[in-house]
């Protein structure tokens, strides 16, 4: 009978490591296939700095904005900056209309001291410019009836 037990038990425990070095060989293999920051599977653009982002673009006056689902950014107003806003002046009714774009900029935080959105991007690439939706119900207009 006690052999039957140290058997069992001896079976048991071979059968456990077995199935612990089946599952650090497969992380191994997920890790060999992922792309890493610094690995050479990057492509140019990857490897750039700069970041993709999805947002509303607006200017007004001296002021840029682009709104993303996650974050406000100022614009920095540049000659980019100018030619995104000639792009969307044909999709605005009004000049507080916000317009989807899809650009590629620099992200930096904002000086110390001044006053506007904690982050700052610098459009390199204009990728897309869309046409605002026309049933979007989020506009609040006050006026003279």
């Amino acid at each position: 009978m006690k052999k039957l037990i140290v058997f069992v038990l001896g079976f048991t425990i071979l059968l456990g490591c077995k199935k612990a070095a089946d599952k650090s060989e497969t992380n191994a293999t997920q890790n060999e296939n992922q792309i890493t920051a610094d690995g050479p599977e990057r492509t140019a653009k990857q490897s750039d700095g700069l970041t993709l982002l999805k947002g509303e673009f607006l200017y007004l006056a001296d002021a840029a904005v682009l709104q993303t689902h996650k974050e406000v950014y100022a614009v920095v107003i540049d000659e980019k900056m100018h030619e995104l806003d000639d792009m969307v002046k044909s999709y605005k009714t009004e000049d507080t209309d916000m317009v989807p774009v899809e650009i590629r900029g620099k992200i930096t935080q904002k000086p110390e001291g001044e006053e506007g959105w904690p982050f700052r991007v610098e459009i390199k690439e204009i990728l897309n410019v869309s046409e605002p939706d026309k049933d979007k119900s989020d506009i609040i207009k006050i006026g003279k009836n």
